[in-house]
Parts: C-alpha cells; structure tokens; sequence
C-alpha cells in the first residue's frame, strides 16, 4: 500500500507539471510569434540605420574630397597669383627705369664653384695640348656653347680674380713713401 500512495502523489505531481509545462507552452505559442516579429522589424530597420549612415559617410567622404581639391586648387592659383605679381612688379620696374632714363639693370648670375687652385714650388711639364685648327670663314661651329660655359662667359670667377690680385701684389714693387718736411 506504500507503493500505491507513493504511485499516486508522483503521478499528482506529475499531472501538476505537465499543466505547467503545458500553460508555459501555450504562452509561449501566443506570444514567441510576436516577439519574433519585433525583432524582425528591429532588424531591417537597423539594416535602414545602418544603409543611411553608410550614405551619410559616403557623402561625408565626397564632402571632404571636395574640399581638399578645392584648397589644391586654391594653393595652385595663390602660387599663380603669387608669380605674376612678381613678374608684374618686375616688368614695371623696368619700364619706370627705361621711361625715367636709367639702364636697366643686369643682374649677374653667381659665380660658378671651382676647385681652389693648389700652388705647387715644383714647376710641372705643361700637359701635352691638343693641336686646334682655326676656324675658317667657311666652317662654323655646329653646337651651341653650353649654359656653364655661357656663364663662366659672363660672371668672372671669384677665385680666378683673387689669385691674379695676389699675382699682381707680389710682382709689383712697392714705391717708397714721400716725406714732406
């Protein structure tokens, strides 16, 4: 008879828990379906969210390339500006010197780097120079002088110019002073 008792409350409480089980179904039956919806929803309209703010960040983008091609160009037509106020500036320069009478001035190009010139107490032999042809009226030279060459032409070199200056000074004897009495 203990095991008929015991049966019958495990099978009261077995009949509790399946009306349990079966009341958390049914909730679950009414409301999973709309819960599922919802999140649904939630979920394209974050995919709408997320679709704006990609378009957003696109334009931003395009916004920010805008500008910095507009300040390239605006740094390209400053530098435009810039050099021809300078050449304007310089050409009414000249034409106020020519009008006023003056010559225009030349600007000298800066003299060209050479090596310093090493004096040595041993005379060398001279190298060996090559024989040049003159220059007939017929023949004429086909090349054009180089820019280098051109401007050792027209700046005299710095070097060149001290070392004859010195030359000069040694060679020349200097003349004694006169006293006035």
């Amino acid at each position: 008879m203990a095991l008929l008792t015991v049966a019958i409350s495990t099978l009261k409480e077995l009949a509790r828990a399946a009306r349990s089980a079966e009341k958390l179904l049914d909730t679950l039956n009414r409301e999973l379906p709309l819960t599922l919806q919802d999140i649904r929803v939630t979920g394209k309209e974050l995919s709408g969210l997320s679709d704006e703010v990609s378009g957003s960040v696109q334009s931003a983008r395009h916004v920010v390339e805008q500008v910095d091609r507009g300040l390239t160009e605006a740094k390209v037509h400053a530098q435009t500006v810039q050099v021809t106020t300078r050449s304007l500036m310089a050409g009414a320069t000249a034409a106020l010197r020519v009008l006023a009478g003056g010559k225009p001035r030349r600007r000298r190009r800066p003299p060209t780097r050479r090596p310093p010139v090493q004096h040595s107490p041993v005379p060398q032999s001279p190298a060996p120079q090559p024989h040049i042809a003159p220059l007939s009226a017929k023949s004429t030279p086909k090349t054009r002088p180089s820019k280098t060459s051109e401007s050792s032409l027209d700046a005299p070199d710095v070097q060149t110019t001290k070392t004859t200056e010195a030359t000069e000074n040694i060679e020349k004897p200097k003349a004694p002073k006169e006293i006035k009495n």
